[in-house]
């Protein structure tokens, strides 16, 4: 079995891509990041591709300001010239091409010419359900939803019709396909897995209790909820950490809810968040769409019990009752309920924290995740 992986940017298919080396499996990576980022994973330079102009293109064309850029979206030229480009480097011998969803649809077609299989790689929910749901949050607080662009919007569609199987990292997201009407028999569902040696407690400095938020400060990751049932629980030697980068949609939550329990960390290297793991005592993440946030293995790797609503994904990796619990999207008095739960019971908090880190050993790393997702596509062909 040979596979080739292409992918704008990186997201997990380093890791996919690493597990198909290991294991004998990979034919090419292609991706917009430096060849020397994907050696990281233990990936010889011969099975990369690298496309890095589009990269250092994109990003330049993003740090442009607003008055430059006018009303000029070229999201979608980004991924089609991507995509022409995959197109052109796909060469025969191999079995199965892996693309990312909007990115990979011409690609698909080349590769189906070639006799190989097809697989999109979908992070999150059904585009259309994602869509709706966004924009009935943004809605509820009187905000402007910036919508995918049409044309990817439509690429992504066309994929999942045109595509042999959808890969979905968790049963939230298979519902969201299942209600628009994709076949399960299409559906591939592997949850993620996580760095065991990158993440793993380290000793908590203090006694304070913390809950962590690790992630986009933003409408879609739920901070307005979390903020406020923080806020309103008011509890004594408690403190909420906010660690990733603040949208400017989040300054009127951030205004309402104001106060020296409640600290932004900002955002923080990947090698660093172990740390701020282990200083806190639960981890929360209240999301109203993500597929299987990463956050949630890692914060179960450094032996946080987790907090995370039915849309993040956490109800593949989070047995509620025993590493964690799960509670409706927008549901303030719940977050505030569990969140009181282990402010107020540090025995079971403890035993929770322990039960995450043995599940996280026993069965979240990316070997496990590898040798499921070898398996299925074995089955495939």
């Amino acid at each position: 079995m040979k596979v080739s992986i292409a992918v704008y940017g990186r997201f997990h298919a380093f890791n996919l891509a690493q597990q198909l080396h290991k294991n004998g499996f990979l034919n090419h990576l292609i991706t917009t990041y430096p060849i020397y980022k994907a050696s990281e994973f233990g990936i010889d330079s011969h099975n990369i591709k690298s496309l890095l102009y589009l990269e250092i293109l994109s990003r330049g064309w993003s740090k442009l300001p607003n008055w430059l850029k006018s009303d000029r979206n070229l999201q979608l030229f980004w991924l089609e010239w991507f995509d022409r480009n995959v197109t052109k480097n796909l060469q025969r011998d191999f079995d199965i091409f892996v693309g990312w969803s909007g990115a990979c649809l011409w690609s698909f077609h080349r590769a189906k010419e070639l006799g190989a299989l097809t697989i999109v790689e979908r992070g999150s929910s059904h585009m259309q359900y994602q869509t709706e749901i966004l924009q009935e949050e943004y809605e509820r607080w009187g905000l402007k939803f910036t919508v995918t662009h049409p044309g990817v919007y439509e690429r992504e569609l066309q994929a999942y019709q045109e595509c042999d199987r959808i890969a979905v990292p968790s049963l939230f997201v298979k519902r969201t396909f299942l209600e628009k009407g994709i076949p399960e028999s299409k559906l591939i569902h592997v949850p993620y897995g996580v760095s065991l040696s990158e993440f793993y407690p380290v000793p908590k400095e203090d006694q304070t209790f913390r809950v962590i938020h690790c992630g986009g400060i933003t409408l879609r990751k739920g901070v307005q909820y979390l903020l406020q049932a923080f806020y309103e629980l008011n509890l004594p030697d408690a403190e909420l950490w906010l660690v990733g980068s603040v949208d400017l949609e989040m300054n009127p939550f951030l205004a309402k809810y104001k106060s020296d329990k409640i600290i932004l960390k900002g955002k923080q290297p990947q090698n660093q968040l172990r740390w701020f793991y282990s200083q806190c005592s639960v981890f929360c993440i209240a999301s109203i769409e993500e597929g299987l946030a990463m956050v949630q293995p890692q914060a179960i790797a450094c032996g946080l019990p987790v907090i995370h609503t039915t849309n993040t994904g956490g109800e593949d990796i989070v047995r509620d009752g025993v590493d964690g619990f799960c509670v409706p999207i927008r549901d303030v008095e719940a977050l505030k309920a569990k969140i009181l739960y282990f402010y107020e019971n540090p025995d079971k908090r403890d035993e929770m924290s322990n039960n995450a880190l043995i599940q996280a050993q026993a069965s979240l790393s990316w070997d496990d995740y590898g040798e499921k997702v070898i398996n299925v596509y074995s089955k495939l062909l």
